[in-house]
């Protein structure tokens, strides 16, 4: 059986070999605990300790303010309940856009459900935030802003370092899911004034099961996991393996970043100028990851269009989304119907993707969308 063309970057990447070699003696050869007071566990920590490193360098932070975790739900469910469940704390408001994942919206629900305050901003149809939508929304009582970096459906790049600078005006905490934005832009979290970033390592080239809380130095947060305390208060024994992986996706990504944005870039502008059926672009494009393009096509009238294409591996949007059934709350954010939402096409791509596998995609969309219309005609 010949396997689809794989555009789902968004998804998941594809693990990069280099990734997997770095990996592999942490498995089997070298599988001390790094909580272990002997020369096995002194290994596998000065392994964690590297890859800390080379998490933190990507962000320009210390290592010290990086912990692990098991991936950026896991991150960003410590960022803002460990936040708003800390001693001291007293304000009470989340603030955030109807455009992030879910993990940081049904967090902000739940801890709604439980005492807080949620506001969620809308967005415009370009994916950005009117600025001064978000400086009204916020006020003293917001103890948390929470802004993706970039879009996980569309692509679209928030302006991090001003949403910051409105946050921190009236003393609140600015946390970024960064997951589809890490090793892909430059991030420096001093510079734009980020206090929590969550992040993960399968959007990287890196494995499943891994990713990271930045914690600007003197942000308390509240343990998530109790227990040994041995991220500085969250608990559980560190997969080595999966931290080097992490680690060493970080490193590649930074030596990278620029040849796999020229790369992603060229294979962007291949796929839109091969398109030529009627379609549409969800979100901007002027301010947007190029390895992310979300279309719609007027002629499917709200037909699903993935079970139409078993040629191309991809999305409607967000993984999660597919396993709920439910149209993109992130398209719907944006304006569209639902019907219009459950339509969409969602394309991935990046470090591994030939131009073969866009000319082909390309091609097989173009088939598909003019038999429709010839059908409707």
């Amino acid at each position: 059986m010949t396997l689809p063309i794989y555009l789902d970057y968004g998804a998941t990447t594809p693990l990069d070999p280099a990734v997997a070699a770095a990996m592999e003696p942490w498995g089997v050869a070298h599988f001390g605990n790094p909580h272990s007071a002997h020369r096995w566990g002194y290994e596998a920590r000065a392994a964690v300790e590297t890859a800390r490193a080379q998490v933190a360098a990507l962000l320009g932070a210390t290592a010290e303010s990086i912990a692990f975790t098991s991936g950026a739900t896991e991150a960003v469910n410590w960022a803002l309940k460990g936040l708003l469940m800390a001693p001291g704390q007293t304000r009470r408001r989340i603030v955030t856009l109807a455009t992030e994942h879910s993990c940081v919206l049904e967090t902000a629900e739940y801890l709604a459900s439980i005492g807080a305050t949620l506001t969620v901003v809308p967005v415009r149809e370009s994916g950005l935030v009117d600025l001064g939508d978000l400086e009204r929304a916020l006020g003293e009582d917001v103890a948390l802003v929470s802004v993706m970096a970039v879009n996980n459906e569309t692509g679209v790049i928030q302006p991090l370092a001003d949403i910051a600078r409105l946050a921190h005006s009236v003393g609140a905490v600015m946390h970024s899911d960064a997951a589809q934005a890490f090793g892909k832009i430059p991030l420096d979290v001093e510079a734009m004034g980020i206090d929590l970033l969550s992040l993960s390592g399968h959007k990287i080239y890196g494995p499943k099961g891994v990713g990271a809380l930045y914690r600007r130095p003197f942000t308390r947060i509240a343990p998530l996991l109790h227990g040994g305390g041995q991220e500085d208060g969250r608990s559980g024994t560190l997969a080595t393996p999966l931290i080097v992986g992490l680690g060493e996706a970080a490193r590649i990504a930074g030596v990278l970043m620029a040849e796999d944005a020229a790369h992603a870039r060229a294979l962007h502008d291949r796929l839109l100028a091969g398109l030529n059926v009627a379609h549409r672009i969800h979100g901007t494009r002027e301010a947007a990851w190029p390895g992310l393009v979300n279309l719609g096509f007027p002629a499917l009238s709200g037909r699903p269009i993935l079970p139409l294409l078993p040629g191309i591996a991809a999305s409607s949007g967000s993984a999660c989304s597919a396993v709920t059934g439910r149209p993109s709350h992130v398209l719907t954010a944006l304006g569209l119907k639902e019907a219009d939402a459950k339509s969409a096409l969602r394309l991935g791509f990046g470090r591994f993707t030939l131009a073969s596998d866009i000319d082909i995609a390309v091609q097989q969309i173009n088939a598909l969308i003019t038999r429709i219309t010839a059908e409707a005609a």
